[in-house]
């Protein structure tokens, strides 16, 4: 693909990698509406985006850089793409897009293909397509389930990396990634009124959750409970709700009937007007 201008909307919560740093699948859109997957990008990197006074903007920017699509042997998705610089050195950072008129510029470039119908979606995923990224419309939002999770990263991955919390990096340096003992949900309808529940893994939600475990004083119930007033109350009462979907590589691979996870929500104010009618 060589030289290639991407506007970022998804940074998945990062993993530990044997290979490379902590990582995080970094997904976007072409001027044409088409969905891109760069892997790997490194924690490191968007650490530093953050240090340098460009992490609140990173994301609905414009970027330009030189990538290699991903061999089948090594990822068979077409969206999948790899920087063709590790260490991001021929980046260059383009006009950031705000949300004036409600999400206007961000609605050209994102909305330009939206599914409404899961079964499409999933028929799409298979083969030749391989469709592992979209954009999707549902039709009704039922409400956001949470669930406990495992609360450390498995054994094999807690000695791979450690370095700086997150969302704290001066706080101890020592410490890995946080792994989020909790995972979220959300439960909806598409046209065909069927009701379907995925799992929400993007960056927001989990820095959300941190945040808002910090603001609580380590009280987890009332941590839970601001998420899911975001996610639920104000998303669902005030917002207009676009799901970024992309498939997990493993469950793709293994040609699961549902590849799909929310990996970013698209959120613009309800039009209230348009509602109406």
């Amino acid at each position: 693909m060589a030289r290639t201008k991407v506007l970022l909307t998804v940074n998945t919560y990062p993993l530990p990698s044997r290979s490379y740093d902590e990582l995080v699948c970094t997904a976007g859109i072409l001027e044409d509406g088409t969905w891109i997957r760069i892997y790997p990008v490194p924690l490191s990197f968007l650490l530093g985006q953050r240090k340098s006074g460009k992490m609140e903007t990173f994301k609905y920017n414009w970027i330009e850089l030189d990538l290699i699509q991903r061999s089948q042997s090594n990822d068979f998705r077409p969206e999948s793409y790899s920087p063709k610089h590790y260490d991001f050195r021929d980046l260059k950072i383009l006009e950031h897009l705000d949300t004036k008129s409600n999400w206007y510029l961000r609605k050209q470039i994102c909305l330009q293909n939206v599914y409404t119908n899961f079964n499409l979606l999933i028929e799409d995923s298979k083969a030749p397509k391989n469709k592992s990224l979209a954009t999707f419309k549902p039709s009704k939002i039922l409400g956001m389930d949470i669930e406990p999770d495992d609360r450390e990263w498995k054994n094999e991955w807690t000695e791979i990396r450690k370095q700086g919390d997150l969302f704290n990096q001066e706080k101890n340096p020592e410490i890995l990634v946080p792994k989020l003992p909790y995972k979220f949900f959300y439960k909806f309808q598409d046209e065909t009124g069927k009701v379907r529940r995925l799992m929400i893994e993007d960056w927001e939600i989990g820095a959300l959750y941190w945040k808002s475990l910090g603001q609580t004083e380590g009280n987890e119930a009332r941590a839970l409970d601001k998420v899911r007033f975001r996610y639920e109350k104000e998303f669902l009462t005030k917002k207009e709700i676009y799901f970024f979907l992309g498939t997990t590589k493993q469950w793709h691979m293994r040609r699961a009937y549902n590849p799909f996870v929310i990996i970013g929500v698209f959120y613009p104010k309800l039009d209230l007007q348009t509602k109406l009618f």
